[in-house]
């Protein structure tokens, strides 16, 4: 592709997305949103790290469900994305038609599905065992898909049989083959990693995945791949249920949010600093790798 200046065809919260012919480029930046608003200030190489992980993700995963990834080195990229600006923080893709479905997958009882729960047993409409403790174990993973809001707007929380009718009137007479196989990989895929994840120190308490469909109609991977913005990570020493757990991910941010209503969204110099470090302990303790930087 000729060096042409490219702009997003998607320009999300925190990621841009470019059509580059043949093949799409995901590029994390630096932004950060919290409460569907994107903040004031960006943390810096944070987009790096979260391409990185997914790629360690991704390849991990490959054997469950091929995903969308081509390359993130520069030398692969279409001659415009071998500037410095997008080193390390972008993703040479497949083309996918996306599918309008936010799989998420909880294996422990947290946030918004521990407020349902204080209520009324379920989450999500999914009834718990009674006498569960904030940040318990889940008795085994639950599947609480949403759907894909646009910018601005919030995801709705819908049942599994939702799901199929979103796809079907889509996919006339593959709704409910769409439906079964991207739950099926969402469990399957959270099963493995959060046992790796166990295994180096860190709880993935939930997650969140997304699917498309290639050429040829199979279900395969995309978007990014439990990064700590998209996903719950605790830190497995000290995990003690019955209260809040520290986090490696934008909980942080989320929870100074919360202690501090008059910010404006905007983020003092410490409150950056420690997002930065978190999530660079993520990514080492996971990947085994010193940094994302």
């Amino acid at each position: 592709m000729e060096n042409i200046e490219l702009k997003p065809v998607k320009d999300g919260k925190v990621r841009e997305v470019y059509d580059a012919g043949d093949c799409m480029v995901i590029t994390a930046t630096d932004r950060i949103s919290a409460f569907d608003h994107i903040l004031k200030n960006e943390i810096t190489g944070k987009g790096r790290i979260l391409t990185q992980m997914s790629k360690f993700w991704f390849d991990y995963t490959k054997d469950i469900v091929p995903n969308h990834m081509l390359s993130v080195e520069p030398a692969d990229m279409p001659e415009f994305f071998r500037q410095a600006r997008f080193d390390g923080n972008s993703m040479k893709c497949k083309k996918l038609a996306m599918l309008p479905i936010e799989c998420i997958v909880r294996g422990y009882i947290t946030g918004s599905g521990w407020e349902s729960y204080q209520k009324d047993g379920t989450v999500c409409g999914i009834r718990l065992p009674e006498g569960l403790k904030e940040s318990d174990k889940l008795p085994e993973p639950i599947y609480t898909p949403t759907t894909k809001a646009e910018l601005g707007l919030h995801d709705e929380h819908i049942t599994y049989e939702d799901s199929v009718e979103i796809l079907e009137k889509i996919y006339p007479g593959k709704g409910a083959e769409y439906a079964a196989r991207i739950k099926d990989c969402t469990l399957a895929l959270y099963e493995k990693c959060a046992q790796y994840a166990r295994s180096r120190g860190i709880i993935i308490a939930d997650t969140k995945f997304e699917f498309g469909l290639d050429e040829a109609g199979r279900v395969v991977l995309g978007d990014e791949m439990l990064t700590p913005d998209s996903s719950r990570f605790w830190p497995l020493a000290g995990y003690e249920a019955g209260k809040p757990q520290p986090s490696f991910d934008k909980q942080f941010v989320r929870d100074w949010l919360k202690a501090n209503p008059d910010s404006d969204y905007l983020l003092p110099a410490e409150i950056i600093e420690k997002t930065v470090q978190k999530y660079e302990e993520a990514f080492a303790l996971l990947t085994g790798e010193a940094s994302g930087q």
